[in-house]
């Protein structure tokens, strides 16, 4: 055998396999970073500096990662390329990048392969790979469908206020509101402040942010369905859910805020309703808000990090341990409560498996939680609350901040990069690999008893 042959079969053998979940892992890394060399340009500023290499790498996280955390002010620091580079990273990191690479791949006319198949399969959180090609085709229609409908009655809206620039704003802000993002252009970080009796933009903003983080499953299965008894046990899962942590949440923080002189205390009956329920949906992962965030009570900020820890749905744009996840352990609290052994919802048995694999994802998040908040208490001059708040929301990839992000320490950033990073990718990859290492044991062991509480 030649030399030649020789470095041609050790090259074969070394050649590296990469699980389906790392291709996703490393395309959103990928994406991060050429968002990073975008926007350290000089161009991307509006002063026409280069912005420092922490704070263009803080602001492409949070964009690919759906969050909407900035260290500078998104409407009056970035030029009109440095917006347009946001949004994209925004529109791709929502869509996700394996339903970008596919639609390119059509585009093309190149032929998409069971390998290509399968990534598609784990990133949009697909129990089978069976129609994942037309699910992304639909995905892509309905974002851009939504998002051009959306958008278009947000720039009507906007066109009074801003002429031909609230056109602009209006399309911008319903692709960073359906991808959940939070990202704002009004300036001074200020968000919907102006508009927290406006009852088009509250709506509309709203609606895009639910729909966005339900999930492109259920809505695929709703619109086919039309039923709820219907729908499959994921998307009832993913609608109660949702449905009842609105609600929850907006009936506490009204309760919580409602005499609050900052908050809510100076809007009339229906701008303190609507305030409370737009709260509650951005809280759980948009990073939208109508009322100043600083100004919140304690307990409002506590009862927000909990709605941002839950987050959105599987499959969805949205962040956090999902709310599937938060269904299947209330469903399992709710039965040892009541001494039945079988997990059971809408009249379906949860395997053990299943609960097993929410347990250990919840409790994996909140130990990063509890330890990036340790690191960031011990450099960082802000209360313990507001510490807490600003990882949690980034984690939950939800936006919302108390103020203090821009004062934050490099270091300080350098761990909200890391969470963001974490909850964007991290529970997904962390489920996907739990199903794929499900082994049976050969040896089943005899019964323990173990005394807990």
């Amino acid at each position: 055998m030649s030399i030649a042959d020789n470095h041609k079969s050790w090259f074969k053998d070394a050649k590296v396999r990469f699980t389906p979940y790392q291709i996703v892992v490393m395309g959103f890394l990928g994406l991060i970073l050429l968002g990073t060399a975008l926007l350290s340009l000089p161009w991307a500023s509006v002063s026409g500096e280069r912005v420092a290499l922490i704070d263009a790498l803080f602001t492409a996280t949070s964009a690919v990662c759906v969050t909407g955390l900035v260290v500078v002010d998104t409407g009056t620091y970035w030029s009109l390329f440095g917006q347009i580079v946001i949004i994209g990273l925004i529109q791709a990191g929502g869509l996700g990048i394996m339903t970008m690479a596919t639609l390119m791949m059509i585009i093309i006319g190149k032929k998409i392969y069971f390998k290509e198949r399968l990534i598609m399969q784990e990133a949009l959180s697909q129990l089978s790979v069976a129609g994942v090609v037309r699910l992304t085709l639909y995905i892509i229609k309905l974002t851009l469908g939504i998002e051009l409908i959306a958008g278009t009655i947000l720039a009507v809206r906007w066109y009074g206020d801003f002429g031909w620039s609230g056109v602009y704003f209006g399309y911008w802000h319903a692709i960073s509101a359906f991808c959940n993002a939070g990202f704002d252009l009004f300036g001074q970080c200020r968000s919907l402040t102006g508009y927290v009796d406006d009852v088009v933009v509250n709506v509309v903003i709203s609606g895009l942010i639910i729909l966005g983080g339900i999930g492109f499953t259920v809505i695929a299965d709703v619109w086919e369905k039309r039923s709820f008894t219907k729908l499959s046990l994921h998307s009832k899962v993913v609608l109660a859910m949702s449905a009842f942590l609105v609600f929850f949440g907006m009936t506490v923080i009204c309760l919580l805020e409602w005499d609050n002189a900052l908050t809510l205390g100076p809007l009339s009956l229906k701008g303190k309703l609507l305030a409370g329920y737009f709260q509650s949906v951005s809280a759980r992962t948009a990073g939208y808000n109508s009322v100043d965030i600083g100004t919140l009570s304690s307990a409002t900020l506590f009862f927000i990090i909990g709605l941002m820890f839950v987050g959105a749905s599987p499959g969805s744009t949205g962040g956090g341990v999902k709310t599937t996840t938060a269904g299947v352990l209330l469903t399992a609290i709710w039965t040892l409560i009541r001494g039945k052994q079988d997990v059971e919802i809408f009249g379906r048995r949860l395997s053990p498996t299943l609960v097993y694999k929410a347990f250990t994802i919840w409790f994996i998040a909140s130990c990063l939680i509890i330890f990036v908040t340790m690191m960031m208490s011990i450099n960082e001059k802000v209360p313990f609350l507001n510490i807490m708040f600003e990882v949690v929301s980034a984690f939950g990839t939800v936006g919302l901040s108390t103020g203090v992000t821009p004062t934050l320490t490099v270091s300080g950033k350098a761990w909200l990069i890391l969470t963001m990073f974490a909850g964007r990718v991290g529970p997904v990859t962390m489920a996907l690999a739990l199903a794929m290492r499900q082994r049976r044991a050969m040896v089943q062991y005899p019964e323990g008893k173990i005394i807990v509480g």
